[in-house]
């Protein structure tokens, strides 16, 4: 498929951080109609990455970049009003705890009608209309009332619903979701996933899907970019990820989604706690928790240099890792 977003060396710190950035050199492409998930704890970069290629940066921020281009399109050159028209329009977001995304002192239907105005020129009247036919098409029941609701006036499931909506309003290529099912319930989970998986087929949109659970991810996704410390430290196909994971940091966020157990009985949980990408030394960002570079003799070479992100052994176009002694087949290198 041709490729519709391509990021390269993309890098974020914030003022008077030490010297290693929140973001280091973070590169991956989304090609059209395909599903991209971004996994690791909470800490990683994910969150980063995405509002880095929304250019909406907490204050104090500072990005860079070699290229982020969208459809061909240089967002990095894009002047604020630009890139304005491209946030919500191009690009469509959806957040964890939709009902604090939404404004509480405006009906549904007015922010649904919001972004159909200001990206498709609709006037105020067929703007409402094409609002309440949004909301039906997300599986809104009753949606000429839902659309005079306000936002403290519904579940968590409907708010989340009608958040879809917006994002969809302004047609976009590209739909970032960050962590959007995080606050609900298995079942709606499970609703909103075959919603999104939905509406990429319907409209041909990318999708990039942001998650710590790569239970959820596995439900969804084309391909998995594992994040660690500000890094992919895993890329490929979901099939090979879950199937035959190379780095031990994949292999152990497995183990926890799945609820394996360790030899006493307790349910698995990774070592130690996760590193910030502020607080490194050299070497691997995740040796102080792996299990495997004792094993495979590789101590010294985590310790002092950094693995570059190379191509596996299996499926060497589509699967890469960045790892001294990547696991394979059960094995360490």
């Amino acid at each position: 498929m041709p490729e519709l977003l391509n990021v390269t060396k993309l890098s974020a710190r914030f003022d008077g951080a030490p010297t290693s950035p929140v973001l280091d050199e973070v590169s991956f492409h989304i090609d059209r109609g395909e599903i991209l998930a971004l996994v690791g704890e909470s800490g990683s970069g994910k969150s980063m990455t995405a509002l880095s290629l929304m250019r909406l940066l907490p204050r104090g921020a500072q990005m860079n970049a070699s290229a982020i281009t969208l459809d061909g399109v240089d967002l990095l050159g894009l002047s604020d009003r630009a890139m304005n028209k491209v946030r919500g329009g191009r690009i469509g977001a959806l957040f964890q705890q939709p009902k604090r995304m939404l404004d509480p002192t405006s009906t549904v239907g007015a922010q649904v009608a919001e972004p159909l105005r200001r990206y498709l020129g609709m006037n105020r009247h067929s703007a409402r209309r094409a609002a309440v036919e949004l909301l039906a098409d997300v599986g809104i029941a009753e949606p000429d009332r839902r659309a005079r609701s306000y936002a403290h006036q519904l579940s968590g499931g409907i708010a989340q619903r009608v958040m879809i909506a917006i994002a969809l309003a302004g047609q976009p290529q590209l739909l970032i979701a960050d962590e959007p099912t995080t606050a609900l319930d298995v079942t709606i989970e499970a609703q909103i996933l075959a919603l999104i998986a939905a509406k990429r087929t319907q409209l041909g949109m990318s999708v990039l899907f942001i998650s710590h659970d790569l239970g959820v991810v596995s439900a969804i996704a084309d391909r998995i970019a594992v994040m660690y410390a500000g890094r992919i430290v895993e890329e490929g196909t979901t099939a090979d990820i879950l199937a035959a994971p190379e780095h031990p940091y994949t292999q152990a966020l497995i183990n926890a989604s799945m609820l394996k157990t360790t030899a006493t009985g307790e349910l698995y949980a990774i070592p130690g706690n996760a590193s910030s990408a502020r607080d490194l030394s050299a070497g691997c960002r995740f040796r102080s928790r792996c299990s495997v570079a004792a094993t495979a003799h590789v101590e010294h070479q985590c310790a002092t240099t950094e693995p570059d992100l190379t191509a596996g052994r299996h499926e060497p176009h589509e699967h890469s890792t960045r790892c001294w002694a990547p696991i394979h087949l059960g094995e360490s290198a």
